[in-house]
């Protein structure tokens, strides 16, 4: 007879991968769950998910629906990434820098 220790038997959560959703997916659970006439345990057991991952996903509608309802209206921001600022940034500066070595050159002060 072999015993083990705690530490030698081996865990479900070692073997088990963490399952990514889309937000499409996440939002038709959500739905679901809203609107099923099933037991919320059947969708969670279908989709191998846990009451607390149901709780989270209804948490990022909710913030995801406040965020979008509560902008303003009108034109909407243009969200530039950081790469793209720091080029823009950096032609600015170049041409900045031609624009004065001109001033410069026909004898113009600043």
């Amino acid at each position: 007879m072999t015993h083990t220790t705690p530490s030698e038997a081996p865990t479900k959560a070692s073997k088990t991968r963490r399952r990514f959703l889309s937000a499409e997916k996440k939002f038709q659970i959500y739905l679901e769950a809203q609107s099923s006439d099933k037991p919320i345990a059947v969708l969670l057991r279908r989709e191998g998910l846990f009451s607390t991952d149901l709780a989270r996903i209804r948490q990022q509608v909710k913030e995801g629906a406040l965020e979008r309802l509560s902008a303003k209206p009108g034109k909407k921001r243009e969200v530039l990434d950081t790469t793209a600022y720091d080029a823009l940034k950096r032609e600015l500066q170049d041409k900045e820098r031609a624009l004065a070595d001109l001033g410069k050159g026909n004898g113009v002060t600043s």
